[in-house]
C-alpha cells in the first residue's frame, strides 16, 4: 500500500463502509449498515480512498461530519483556522501499520482540495493507537472533552496539525 487515491463517496462505497464492523475496544466506530448510514456517507462531506491496486482501504471526511457533538459545548469549532478531519480505515487493515501512511496521505489531500493547512481531529481518547499514529505524524494534544455515544459518556481528545 503505497499511495492512496480520495475520490467523492459514492453510493456503492458507502454501503461498503456502512457495513464495516470494528472490534471492541474500537466498535464505537462501526455503522449499523443502514440507510442512515449510507445518506450520512452521502452528504458530500465524505471521500472513499483506494490504493494503489484500487482496493478499498478507508475514507475521510470533514467539516460537520468529522465532529463531535460535545466538542461544541467546549467551543472547539468555533476556530475557523482549521479544517475538521475525521477517518477510517478499513478494519481488516487497522493495528497492521497503514495508519501512519494513511493520514499522511489524507493531510496531504485535504491541503490540495481545501487549500488548509490546519487541520484538527477528535479521537476517543482511550484509541491509543490512532493517537501515537497521529502524533508520529505531527499532531499535538489538545483538549479533552466528554460526549455521548450509544447513551454512554466517552472521553475524547483533540488533536491539531498545521501543515505550514
Amino acid at each position: 500500500m503505497s499511495s492512496f487515491q480520495f475520490l467523492k463517496m459514492t453510493e456503492q462505497y458507502a454501503a461498503l463502509i456502512a457495513g464495516w464492523a470494528y472490534e471492541e475496544p474500537y466498535s464505537l466506530y462501526s455503522m449499523e449498515g443502514g440507510l442512515d448510514d449510507i445518506s450520512e456517507l452521502m452528504n458530500g462531506d465524505y471521500y472513499y480512498a483506494l490504493d494503489d491496486t484500487h482496493e478499498l482501504v478507508g475514507y475521510i471526511c470533514t467539516g460537520n461530519s468529522a465532529r463531535v457533538p460535545g466538542g461544541y459545548l467546549i467551543g472547539i469549532y468555533n476556530d475557523e483556522q482549521y479544517i475538521d478531519l475525521g477517518l477510517g480505515l478499513k478494519p481488516e487493515l487497522t493495528g497492521k501499520g497503514y495508519g501512519e501512511q494513511f493520514l499522511m496521505s489524507s493531510l496531504q489531500f485535504i491541503k490540495e482540495e481545501y487549500d488548509k493547512s490546519d487541520v484538527q481531529l477528535v479521537v476517543a481518547a482511550f484509541n491509543e493507537r490512532a493517537i501515537k499514529v497521529y502524533e508520529r505524524v505531527g499532531f499535538i494534544k489538545g483538549q479533552l472533552f466528554k460526549s455521548k455515544v450509544s447513551g454512554q459518556e466517552i472521553d475524547f481528545l483533540v488533536m491539531l496539525y498545521s501543515m505550514k
